[in-house]
């Protein structure tokens, strides 16, 4: 068993970057697809630390190991005329699950939200992830009558 030490939520530097992406591929195994090649992590570098960033990421760090992340960005919606955060990522490593530290994030998140006067947080999840569904519904999500669709690559 892990010792959880102190955890703290800080934004990603060009420094933890490295760390940020460890987690991200960590991510990408968990859920069973490919992780981002050497372009899409110059793009995703590019992205965070530019000077109108696309997205804000943040890790989680016990002590000073990396342990998990967020990530998120704004949409808006015409019918609250409000924005919308929208959460892409939210990941605690193995490791280090089942101490607090994901509903640690989701909370910052969802402070986030709340400093910037959203009048919304949305997020998706994959079908097969019960544990992610569980720890949302338990957190107040409620599941949407929604159908994601999506068109990528050569469709596009």
């Amino acid at each position: 068993m892990t010792d959880i030490v102190h955890i703290a939520v800080e934004k990603i530097t060009e420094k933890s970057f490295p760390d940020f992406i460890s987690l991200i591929k960590e991510l990408a195994e968990y859920e069973k697809l490919a992780p981002p090649d050497g372009d899409a992590i110059l793009r995703l570098k590019e992205d965070a630390f530019s000077e109108n960033p696309k997205y804000e990421a943040y890790l989680a760090f016990n002590g000073k190991i990396p342990v998990g992340y967020i990530t998120f960005y704004f949409t808006y919606s015409t019918f609250l005329a409000k924005p919308t955060l929208y959460l892409e990522d939210i990941f605690v490593s193995k490791d280090y699950r089942k101490m607090g530290i994901g509903g640690m994030l989701f909370d910052f998140c969802r402070n986030v939200a709340k400093e910037r006067g959203c009048g919304r947080m949305d997020w998706t999840v994959l079908t097969w992830n019960k544990p992610s569904i569980d720890f949302y519904e338990n957190r107040g999500g409620k599941k949407q009558d929604w159908y994601l669709y999506r068109i990528n690559g050569d469709s596009l």
